[in-house]
């Protein structure tokens, strides 16, 4: 099953710009489907393609990699012949998937696009910066691009709700609510999107089995299986570490700061220590790293405090199939209670984590602000997200508060505003991300979880 991928015209752009003078390397988590849309991609917009898929990649191709590159000629006519494709002169493209399993393809980037006959995409998972690519010179001609499971928008245009987006989008252009009855709707699909998750085969078997949940959580736990298989294969030095954070991200993000307490893992432990493991976990993709931004500025990554940092899964579906056993899932009833917001606790860590998934996919890096009262021994201001809108002539931040629950309060929302208000963009606008219709209250903008792609 192939789904429209919000990918696809960033890969017409590269194509239509710069294919003959950059290679484009597509970097993501396992099985959120690189190598589905770059095969369409090359299908629908070159005359041929070679698919090089380096987890099983015969010797002769390889071969031509290690002792070919100084005779082009030949090493294109191995391939030619190895795959049984004509290849034609700026009118084909050669695919490199999973290229990190050989680095040396990678290195021969640069001699490639300097012969210009053909166009490159390479695609990588799990590729980690500091342990694949250390015995090689990363080419200059290489543009990295990230691809991230499937978002809200991308759901649900695979079933089939396109008109319902362009009403989501109007409406929050507008600033005014959903009629009633495709307000719960759009929350209903919301809430389909986060049980399913936007790993494809996930949402394919969703689809299939005639919206079923539970096949659906098969592909998930499947996929989680990979992950840990991953896990085993990083350096010996911090492996334990990274699955000891894996393993705990569910129970992390069930309290109520959300951050990771690395004393609740080992005694005396601190952020230097773990430094490896989150950056093993955030290049991966398997999670969505939040720092803290100790100056609420445009220059947010300027501030950050990476001794506090919260720990999302990349993946909405992943995280509750990851937090909840077969037997917990397997009756039905954890469906219903996330469908009909009778949850609880474990609410709120599913739709904050859903929301800093669609943030990532919107580009947005994630960072949260806090601040501690000496007089009320406790933290006064609590901000969930923090995005700004990257401009240097006019810089503005956006604080977000996620709420999960019907009835909540603004305290310190309403503080943060307060201090930091000539820094806020939009005349202070803030944003309140629940589960209610939109409506705006002192200058806050309250809107449904599902709008958060329009920010």
């Amino acid at each position: 099953m192939i789904f429209k991928r919000n990918i696809y015209q960033k890969l017409l752009e590269w194509k239509e710009h710069s294919a003959g003078e950059k290679a484009l390397m597509i970097e993501g988590a396992r099985r959120i489907g690189k190598s589905t849309i770059v095969e369409e991609f090359a299908k629908s917009e070159y005359e041929s393609y070679i698919m090089i898929d380096f987890n099983d990649v015969s010797k002769t191709v390889k071969n031509a990699f290690e002792h070919y590159l100084n005779d082009l000629d030949t090493f294109f006519m191995i391939l030619s012949t190895e795959y049984n494709t004509e290849l034609h002169r700026r009118k084909s493209i050669i695919i490199f998937d999973e290229v990190q399993q050989f680095p040396k393809a990678r290195q021969s980037i640069k001699k490639l696009i300097k012969d210009g006959r053909y166009d490159y995409i390479e695609t990588g998972s799990l590729v980690s910066i500091r342990e694949n690519v250390k015995d090689i010179t990363i080419p200059s001609e290489e543009r990295r691009l990230k691809m991230y499971p499937m978002d809200f928008v991308e759901f649900c245009m695979a079933i089939g709700e396109d008109k319902m987006l362009e009403y989501i989008r109007r409406c929050f252009s507008e600033e005014k609510p959903l009629e009633e009855s495709l307000h719960h709707k759009a929350m209903m699909l919301f809430k389909q999107y986060i049980l399913v998750g936007g790993m494809p085969k996930s949402v394919a078997k969703y689809i299939e089995k005639d919206r079923s949940f539970s096949s659906a959580d098969i592909e998930k736990r499947d996929i989680l299986n990979l992950y840990r298989n991953d896990i085993s294969k990083a350096d010996v030095k911090y492996r334990s570490k990274i699955l000891s954070i894996f393993d705990q991200i569910p129970a992390f993000l069930s309290q109520h700061e959300k951050r990771v307490r690395l004393s609740n893992i080992e005694e005396k432990s601190s952020y230097p220590m773990y430094q490896d493991t989150f950056f093993w976990l955030g290049d991966s993709m398997i999670a969505n790293e939040c720092f803290k931004c100790s100056d609420p500025n445009v220059g947010l990554s300027l501030n950050e405090d990476r001794t506090y940092v919260k720990c999302y899964m990349g993946d909405t579906g992943l995280l509750i199939s990851h937090a909840f056993s077969e037997n917990e899932i397997s009756d039905g009833e954890l469906y219903k209670q996330i469908l009909h917001d009778n949850l609880g606790i474990n609410e709120g860590m599913i739709f904050e984590n859903a929301i800093a998934q669609q943030l990532v996919s919107n580009g947005y890096p994630l960072f949260f602000y806090t601040r501690y009262s000496e007089e009320k021994h406790r933290n006064d201001i609590e901000i969930d997200f923090i995005i700004s809108n990257g401009s240097k002539l006019k810089p503005k931040i956006f604080p977000i508060e996620v709420k999960s629950g019907k009835r909540y309060t603004t305290t310190s929302l309403n503080e943060f505003c307060r201090l930091f208000h000539h820094r806020i963009g939009r005349a202070g606008r803030a944003y309140i991300i629940h589960t209610k219709n939109l409506s705006v209250k002192d200058g806050i903008l309250c809107i449904p979880s599902y709008m958060t792609f329009c920010l």
